[in-house]
């Protein structure tokens, strides 16, 4: 008789636990996590207004005589440059097929430009990105995983050698990845910011960029400061954005790519 309980309480235990690890994998494929359930993610973002087919790329009318046709523009950055909220499309795939130029998006969700793993900014350029590529542009994320994570804000160097960069501050990982994709790729590097949204740690992130922008003379995409990109109306940006950081793929193909593609015209042409 014992051995029969004993039998059932291990079953029934078994089975408790089999039913959360199901559970728990439910929650992070609709999270966005990846696994068996990512399908519950995709589903949710294509019932997005703002992932609407008629936003998709191969809706998309490419553009005549661009500017940017045929260049090589290198991108890196985390969410919001992969396009997390908008199944991995973003301003990065709209640019490209506007404007028939090639890419390489080195974009992965969560990551900072503090250098304090392997994901970081600056691990996954030196590591992920050949150093015997041809770009016109290296295109870099001004991240708001340093905001949100409180990464020390740092100061800037008096050097422009890269063994002098405190690379464990924004300000220093910063300058690293200037100096690095100069030295590297021997092109000119463009910082963006995401549009304004409630972060005081942020905006301290965007007035160290100008400080950069003096210094090294790199182009700087400011959409926090745009007064044009942040006058849209509640209805337009409800569309626009899946969160305060995050675009749709509308989002990004009717309000953050005409601007970005305006910068890189006038400033690949100087």
């Amino acid at each position: 008789m014992k051995k029969k309980i004993l039998k059932i309480t291990l079953s029934v235990v078994l089975i408790l636990i089999l039913a959360v690890g199901i559970g728990l994998a439910y929650l992070v494929g609709a999270a966005g996590g990846g696994g068996p359930f990512d399908f519950v993610w995709k589903n949710k973002l294509k019932k997005m207004p703002g992932n609407a087919e008629k936003y998709s790329l191969e809706n998309v009318e490419p553009l005549e005589n661009s500017p940017l046709e045929g260049k090589r523009i290198c991108y890196l950055g985390s969410s919001v440059t992969l396009g997390l909220y908008s199944m991995d499309v973003s301003f990065v795939d709209y640019i490209s097929y506007r404007n028939g130029c090639e890419y390489v998006k080195e974009a992965v969700s969560g990551t900072t430009l503090v250098d304090n793993g392997k994901t970081s900014y600056i691990q996954r350029m030196k590591n992920n990105i050949g150093t015997d590529e041809k770009f016109d542009a290296f295109v870099c994320q001004l991240s708001t995983n340093d905001a949100s994570k409180e990464m020390p804000i740092g100061e800037l160097s008096r050097s422009e050698n890269l063994e002098d960069f405190d690379t464990q501050t924004i300000t220093g990982a910063m300058e690293y990845i200037i100096v690095y994709a100069k030295q590297t790729w021997n092109c000119p590097v463009i910082f963006y910011t995401g549009t304004k949204y409630d972060s005081k740690q942020y905006q301290q992130m965007v007035d160290v960029l100008f400080e950069l922008q003096d210094k090294y003379g790199i182009g700087v995409i400011d959409l926090w400061n745009d007064e044009e990109m942040n006058d849209v109306s509640e209805k337009e940006y409800e569309v626009y954005m899946a969160d305060p950081v995050h675009p749709t793929q509308a989002g990004y193909l009717e309000w953050w790519t005409p601007k970005m593609e305006e910068y890189l015209y006038l400033f690949l042409e100087r």
